[in-house]
């Protein structure tokens, strides 16, 4: 196999993002076949080199994973939970792989979430600058109207800065002060779409994240995962700039 840079194999093994490994490289942390590496220029063959994170052998990727998840509500976004709460880790401990989740929903959104051993897709799903699309559908009660549409998709003043949504529709008004309703938004801040119907005093009943970019959540039942396939790979690799 053709040599390949070291933060590539650090990414695509699951040890972190790119970026993220090129600091473990430029810290000393990281070691091929014995010898410390702090060049990151460094290319080596994965199928025959010993690398090391931390003393640690890590096992190369030979293969990609890319898993879509619908998450119940409950559920905690991490891999793992020190409280033994509901996460996202108890629906793959059978996997092999060592799993990124690519964003994250709270604990009682329920819907879409991507989960990778590609380190450098997971980075850049993440990263505002890409500003992949997501879709949610909402179940919310209170005073909404015309005006509230208005005001979303020109933007709250939030503590931490304005937030947009890109469009607001009405999917089903159940009566006077109870709708169901599609919101699109590229952003990814904490809480970011609860927080902006909250600032209007609208009560988010529950929040469905139905697209990712160019996925989407299908017919994938609730608390089921689906790998991707080729074409949704390839779609998301083209969005988010990357070579396959």
């Amino acid at each position: 196999m053709a040599e390949v840079r070291l933060q590539k194999i650090l990414a695509d093994a699951g040890v972190a993002s790119r970026r993220g490994s090129e600091e473990l490289i430029a810290e000393g942390r990281v070691s091929v076949n014995g010898v410390q590496i702090r060049e990151l220029g460094t290319k080596v063959d994965p199928e025959t080199a010993s690398i090391e994170v931390d003393g640690e052998t890590i096992k190369t990727n030979k293969s990609r994973t890319y898993l879509l998840f619908h998450k119940p509500a409950g559920v905690i976004s991490t891999m793992s939970d020190p409280e033994d709460r509901p996460n996202l880790g108890d629906y793959f401990s059978g996997r092999n792989e060592r799993l990124f989740h690519v964003g994250r929903l709270d604990r009682e959104s329920e819907g879409l979430i991507l989960l990778t051993n590609d380190g450098d897709l997971a980075h850049r799903a993440t990263h505002p600058s890409y500003g992949l699309i997501k879709k949610y559908i909402l179940e919310i009660e209170g005073d909404f109207s015309k005006e509230s549409i208005k005001a979303l998709e020109h933007g709250i003043e939030l503590e931490d800065g304005l937030a947009r949504a890109l469009s607001v529709q009405v999917i089903r008004e159940v009566s006077q002060k109870h709708f169901w309703l599609e919101v699109s938004i590229h952003e990814g801040r904490y809480h970011i779409v609860r927080r902006m119907f909250e600032a209007l005093d609208l009560k988010v009943l529950r929040l469905i994240r139905s697209e990712f970019g160019p996925l989407s959540l299908g017919e994938t039942k609730e608390g089921r995962w689906r790998s991707l396939n080729e074409v949704e790979v390839t779609n998301l690799f083209k969005v988010l700039k990357l070579n396959k």
